[in-house]
């Protein structure tokens, strides 16, 4: 088939996968829609994690409109799975059903998921991996990177002057984004599995880190990069850590110090989870290291970074930003003393520069929305 007559349905698959974002991890989003004769059948995506997948969906779907799929075309943003899970197979489903051809847009990775085209071409089901719709392909990037590394998708966010600065020289940044970037980024925290921000942003902006004002879908995990154990307990991270899941990760040494027991045992009354971390040789967190903890031990696939330049530097520096989501506003600073959104040392050559592709343009009043993703192979 050519890619661009598949290319429309994959895109229509993904943009209904896309309805559940924040809702199905650590399953992916997946979307798919059953096709004959360009006749669009039924439409199905994977709602919430235990819920129908998708292709399961899409032939209900089906049912209820009174179509038969028996001999039509399904387009899936990924391979049919062959597993038993929360669900059986997809792929059997799609047999009962007599479906005819499946086009979808990447391989499943998974060694217990993976190998539904396999099973399907060898029952007489035409299988095709089609990468026509960049959309359907990389919809499961998240997926895929935890499937590949164990580690969470990172997300980091910061709003920035035309000129590249986050807060003048005193370290004042409220707001120099706009209230239509602000609640969309109340959105995204809706989604994400943890938000991660260091003991310097804790200490200067005293953030909440919570969704407001928007549809919750998930209560986020408030995660606190301090070495040194040195959060105050005045704070609102804090202060609200009863009531909203909140994780200190500090070194691992520290954290089961003698002279740290008393400092422990307060922020554990306060409700604050504490977790160490091995430091790398610099005396930082090895931040890969509590990913995968996060990952691990939280179940945490999506990660969102509200941090400052140290903390934001260091993650790009270790190769862990898999998305960069920048809000720019319509102002200029222009004083070298005002605040950069990364530093530290990753770069000290053009070459060395971390590269992302622009995925997303979004314009929002006078400010700009700018997604950036390091896409991953098909």
């Amino acid at each position: 088939m050519k890619r661009e007559d598949a290319k429309p349905y994959l895109d229509r698959a993904a943009l209904a996968a896309l309805r559940a974002t924040g809702m199905v991890e650590p399953n992916p989003m997946v979307g798919a829609v059953v096709v004959r004769d360009g006749e669009v059948l039924g439409i199905g995506h994977h709602r919430r994690f235990g819920d129908l997948h998708a292709e399961r969906e899409a032939l209900e779907s089906c049912r209820r409109q009174g179509h038969d799929a028996a001999g039509a075309t399904m387009f899936v943003t990924l391979e049919p799975c062959v597993h038993t899970g929360k669900q059986p197979p997809c792929t059997e489903a799609i047999l009962d059903a007599k479906i005819a051809k499946v086009v979808y847009a990447r391989p499943d990775p998974g060694e217990v998921s993976g190998g539904g085209a396999a099973l399907l071409h060898e029952a007489g089901v035409e299988t095709e991996l089609c990468l026509g719709s960049p959309l359907a392909t990389h919809l499961s990037d998240p997926f895929v990177k935890r499937v590949r590394t164990g580690l969470p998708w990172v997300i980091a966010k910061w709003a920035q002057s035309i000129d590249g600065k986050i807060a003048t020289r005193t370290g004042a940044s409220q707001w120099i984004s706009n209230e239509r970037s602000r609640r969309r980024v109340h959105g995204l925290r809706a989604k994400v599995d943890a938000m991660v921000t260091g003991i310097g942003t804790v200490v200067c902006d005293d953030p909440m880190l919570t969704a407001r004002n928007v549809r919750l879908r998930k209560v986020a995990k408030r995660i606190i990069v301090d070495t040194q154990m040195d959060t105050p307990l005045d704070k609102a991270l804090v202060r609200t850590a009863h009531q909203t899941p909140t994780i200190l990760a500090c070194s691992k040494d520290l954290a089961v110090a003698q002279i740290m027991v008393d400092r422990r045992q307060e922020l554990e009354a306060a409700g604050v989870e504490i977790m160490g971390v091995p430091d790398r040789l610099n005396g930082r967190l090895d931040l890969e290291l509590m990913l995968r903890a996060l990952a691990d031990r939280h179940g945490v696939s999506t990660v969102m970074l509200e941090a400052g330049p140290g903390l934001l530097g260091a993650f790009f520096a270790a190769d862990l930003v898999d998305e960069a989501l920048v809000y720019v506003a319509p102002m200029v600073m222009a004083d070298d003393e005002a605040r950069t959104a990364a530093i530290g040392h990753a770069a000290p050559q053009l070459s060395d520069a971390r590269r992302y592709r622009l995925a997303h343009v979004k314009r929002l009043g006078e400010d700009v929305e700018l997604r950036y993703r390091r896409l991953l192979d098909a």
